[in-house]
């Protein structure tokens, strides 16, 4: 459940559920008042970590990468994390399933390659205009479309232009995270010629 909710929300849902179970206790089960308050603020507490939002670059080691591309990756991320929450979001309030569906496609593969720098934060160069261009442009560009889907008559040729530039940016949104993927597999091509050459060897002994 961590990461459900974003900003300050982990700290409202925790005050609303203690309040609730404070007066249960207190009311309905008949509970001392002071047992009830401690047990109120223990699930408070425990309710405001376990709901707390994820940190970027949570459970990574950080010892095992350098502090500057940590940095990086970390300043990169936070421009086009909520620009691909954004376009998430949008994705539910485009009438049109067809457009929907591609607004969709682009938040996963937005979603897809900012956790893959997560995971690899000196991958974060070879995505640098993906994420600070591309994601949130695409946000703006989603959100225009569904401000004009959602209009009693709207410009219809004005949506298809707006539709054409998404369809383009799809194939902007593959080609970066291939990109990513292939420098991911950069040392595979190194690795394989290792592993023959050391067959040959094991073999012709």
């Amino acid at each position: 459940m961590r990461g459900l909710f974003g900003n300050d929300w982990n700290w409202i849902a925790a005050g609303i559920v203690s309040a609730a179970l404070l007066i249960g206790l207190n009311f309905l089960t008949h509970f001392p008042f002071l047992v009830s308050a401690i047990i109120a603020a223990l699930v408070f507490a425990g309710l405001v970590f376990v709901l707390a939002p994820r940190q970027l670059f949570e459970g990574l080691d950080l010892g095992s990468v350098g502090g500057s591309r940590v940095a990086f990756a970390r300043e990169l991320l936070a421009q086009a994390q909520p620009a691909a929450e954004r376009l998430a979001a949008t994705a539910r309030s485009i009438p049109d399933k067809d457009m929907a569906a591609k607004v969709k496609n682009l938040s996963d593969i937005a979603a897809d390659v900012i956790s893959r720098v997560e995971a690899k934060p000196e991958s974060a160069s070879s995505v640098r205009r993906f994420l600070t261009y591309y994601v949130p442009q695409a946000a703006e560009v989603a959100e225009g479309y569904a401000a004009l889907a959602n209009r009693r008559a709207p410009n219809q040729a004005r949506l298809a232009s707006i539709g054409s530039v998404v369809t383009k940016l799809q194939d902007a949104f593959v080609h970066y995270a291939d990109s990513l993927a292939d420098s991911e597999l950069g040392t595979l091509d190194v690795d394989l010629r290792l592993i023959q050459e050391s067959l040959k060897e094991d073999i012709g002994r």
